[in-house]
C-alpha cells in the first residue's frame, strides 16, 4: 500500500503544476501562439539536462550496463510492436489526424517527465532507477524523431540516419556516457566549479516535470473542456496506454529472467500516462496539436487513479 500512497501523492502534486499554466493563458499573460516555445525549452534544454542529471546520479557497474542494454532492447521492441499493431488497425483512416495521434498515443509513455520523480519517490534508496528511465526515453526519442514524426506528418523524410543520430536525446546521452562509464561525477566532490555546474544541471533537469505540466495547463486553457471527453478515440488511447501496454510489457518481462529492479522500473514507466512528447511533437511539427493535447490531458488527469492502481502490482512483482 505504500507504493499506492506514494504514487497518489506524487501524481496529485504533478497535476497541481498545471494550474499556474492554465491561469496564465486564461488571464492572457501568455498567448496560445507562445505555447510551442515552452515545448521547445522543454525538449531542447530541460530534457537533455535531465539526462545528464540521471546518469550523473547512477553508479556504473558491468551488471548495470548490461541491464541498461537489455532494458533498451525490450522497451524498443515492445513499442514497435504496439505502434505497428495500431498503425495496421487504423491504416485505412490515417488521413485523419485523430487516428494518427491515436496510433502513437496508445504506446508512448511519460517515462521521464513524470517517470523520473515517480521512480525516485518509490525507490528512494536506488540511485540507478533514473538511468533506466533515460534508456526508456532514448528508445522513445529514437522512435519519436523518426517513426512517430513520419506517422504524424505522413512524410517519410524523417526516416533517416541523421534523425536517428542527431536529436536531443542521443546527443545528451552521448555527452553523459563518458562521465557515467568512468564514474566521474559532475559535483562538488570534484571542485567548486563542477559543483555549481552540477547544481545547474540538477535544477534544469528537475524543471522538466513542472514545465511539462505548465505546458499542459496552458494547452488546457485553449480548448473546450467538453472536447476532452467527447472523442472515443482518446479513451481508447488512454486505456490501452495506461493499462494494456504496461501489462503486455510485464508479461514479456515475466518470460525472461531479468533483474527485479529493471522489471519494476520498466513496469512503472509503462504505466505512466500518455507521453507529453505526443503533444510536444505535434506542437513542433504543426499538426494535430489540439487532438494530441486532449489525449495527453485526459491521460494525465486519469493517471491520478490509474497510476496508484497499477503501482499496487509492484507487491506482486
Amino acid at each position: 500500500m505504500q507504493e499506492f500512497k506514494t504514487t497518489l501523492i506524487m501524481v496529485g502534486i504533478m497535476l497541481a503544476y498545471a494550474v499556474p499554466g492554465y491561469i496564465l493563458v486564461k488571464v492572457k499573460f501568455v498567448k496560445s501562439d507562445n505555447i510551442s516555445a515552452f515545448s521547445k525549452v522543454l525538449m531542447f534544454v530541460c530534457q537533455p539536462a535531465l539526462t545528464l542529471y540521471s546518469f550523473n546520479k547512477a553508479n556504473f557497474s558491468k551488471e548495470l550496463g548490461i541491464n541498461l542494454l537489455i532494458f533498451l532492447a525490450i522497451i524498443t521492441i515492445a513499442q514497435l510492436i504496439f505502434i505497428g499493431i495500431f498503425y495496421l488497425i487504423f491504416r485505412k483512416k490515417q488521413s485523419d489526424i485523430r487516428y494518427r495521434i491515436a496510433t502513437i498515443a496508445t504506446t508512448l509513455s511519460n517515462c521521464s517527465f513524470l517517470g523520473v520523480p515517480l521512480l525516485e519517490a518509490i525507490f528512494p534508496d536506488s540511485p540507478n532507477v533514473a538511468a533506466y528511465s533515460m534508456m526508456y526515453f532514448l528508445s522513445m526519442s529514437l522512435l519519436g524523431w523518426t517513426l512517430v514524426s513520419t506517422i504524424i506528418t505522413r512524410d517519410k523524410k524523417y526516416i533517416n540516419i541523421k534523425k536517428i543520430l542527431i536529436n536531443p536525446a542521443t546527443i545528451s546521452i552521448a555527452i553523459s556516457l563518458p562521465f557515467f562509464l568512468t564514474g566521474f561525477k559532475i559535483g562538488s566532490e570534484n571542485g567548486e566549479v563542477l559543483g555549481q555546474i552540477g547544481n545547474m544541471i540538477s535544477v534544469l533537469g528537475k524543471m522538466t516535470t513542472p514545465l511539462c505540466m505548465l505546458v499542459m495547463g496552458m494547452r488546457l486553457a485553449t480548448i473546450k473542456v467538453k472536447s476532452l471527453f467527447t472523442n472515443w478515440l482518446q479513451y481508447v488511447s488512454v486505456v490501452i496506454n495506461q493499462f494494456i501496454f504496461p501489462l503486455f510489457v510485464l508479461a514479456i518481462l515475466s518470460i525472461f529472467k531479468v533483474d527485479t529492479e529493471l522489471k519494476c522500473c520498466m513496469y512503472i514507466m509503462c504505466s505512466c500516462p500518455v507521453a507529453s512528447v505526443v503533444q510536444n511533437y505535434a506542437e513542433l511539427l504543426g499538426e494535430g496539436q489540439d487532438v494530441a493535447a486532449n489525449t495527453v490531458l485526459l491521460g494525465t488527469m486519469s493517471s491520478i487513479a490509474t497510476l496508484p492502481i497499477m503501482a499496487l502490482m509492484l507487491n506482486v512483482i
